[in-house]
């Protein structure tokens, strides 16, 4: 039972946060007294932090509902640990219900990662951080991929860093990833052509957002704020292009102080995160390519390698996608298809190939 795990919402400021008919607060199901039925919903909110989760709600629920998704809010966990949030993500993602969680750790994330790891191997992940959070020889608390990264089981088979600052963190963290051939769009990279960070965050199973990825001016409560980062427009893109990916399962915000934000300026901040994440779900094309059907094949001949490879672009949304062609084992084969842009797709026919599909090959090779 689901109630072993949560508790209700008692909050007045969130409970009556919405006052009008047209706001988010007025159409989805709130576990109040009752649990809401999971069948009632396709997204469900969960706080870890109470304190947290119920100042961001405050402002979620304020917004306008445009949606026609189903959405339930299931109130936040009895506790914080993660070994504990792990069989309740499970049982959300088994019974085909998203969860949106909102934590007040990124270390949190890992309860994500866990839980999917139950229902699938060869996992991918793109978390959203200032820097790397990996070292492979100190520990430190905000290395919370440490753990994944490290384990002699890891099933991680892709890793995504977006908005990543050179400034932080050691050289040798860079050159882990680089030698991993993991993705990382620096804030720079990112900035100038935000479009080309899509087929990253559509090619994962889960996403994690770290709020200290974004600038102090728009997001002051956060432990240890840096002047540089995401703008907040940047950051809700970020999320509706998570919103809108097929592939994606879990979506987590993480790292919100809440004594530090006294004109709730970080909580709208992430409220209207959450409200272009759904609006990116409720956009979904369902073309995700579990086969090539509504897909029109391209070939292109590398002259200089003296093979052939084939992309494919969405009917439905004009996605691409580039296909492996390689023999890959049993448990790849739902990653066999590569996501990349059109921009990806010309410049593979003047023979130029962009890092991310050089590393994404190098990954089944």
């Amino acid at each position: 039972m689901l109630q072993n795990w949560l508790s209700p919402i008692r909050s007045k400021s969130v409970l009556h946060a919405a006052t009008a008919a047209h706001q988010i607060g007025n159409h989805i199901s709130i576990y109040k007294d009752y649990l809401p039925k999971l069948q009632e919903g396709q997204l469900a909110i969960i706080g870890i932090d109470a304190i947290t989760a119920n100042a961001i709600r405050a402002a979620l629920y304020q917004l306008d509902h445009d949606f026609g998704v189903k959405i339930i809010d299931l109130g936040n966990v009895r506790k914080k640990e993660i070994e504990f949030l792990i069989p309740l993500l499970r049982e959300l993602l088994e019974s085909q219900i998203f969860p949106i969680i909102i934590g007040d750790h990124p270390s949190q994330s890992i309860a994500q990662y866990k839980a999917f790891l139950m229902l699938k191997r060869a996992i991918s992940l793109v978390t959203v951080d200032r820097r790397i959070p990996f070292h492979e020889s100190e520990e430190d608390k905000e290395d919370y991929l440490n753990e994944i990264i490290n384990s002699d089981r890891s099933q991680l088979f892709h890793l995504g860093l977006l908005g990543v600052q050179s400034h932080y963190g050691p050289k040798s963290s860079y050159n882990f990833c680089e030698e991993h051939n993991f993705d990382i769009a620096r804030l720079g990279r990112l900035r100038a052509q935000i479009t080309e960070v899509e087929p990253i965050i559509r090619d994962a199973d889960l996403l994690s957002f770290h709020i200290n990825s974004i600038r102090a001016a728009d997001a002051p409560g956060q432990n240890n704020p840096s002047p540089g980062g995401l703008f907040h427009e940047e950051a809700c893109q970020i999320a509706r292009y998570a919103g809108m990916s097929d592939k994606l399962r879990s979506f987590g915000v993480f790292g919100y102080t809440k004594k530090k934000d006294p004109e709730q300026q970080t909580a709208q901040s992430i409220a209207q995160m959450i409200w272009y994440f759904i609006n990116g779900f409720d956009n979904r094309k369902g073309d995700y390519p579990v086969s090539t059907e509504g897909l029109v094949e391209y070939i292109v001949e590398i002259k200089k390698l003296d093979y052939q490879l084939t992309f494919w672009k969405s009917k439905k949304s004009g996605r691409w996608w580039m296909q492996i062609p390689v023999k890959t084992k049993e448990s790849y084969q739902r990653h066999r298809l590569i996501s990349c842009s059109h921009q990806d797709y010309k410049m593979a026919c003047k023979e130029e190939f962009p890092d991310r599909l050089v590393n994404a090959l190098k990954r089944f090779i």
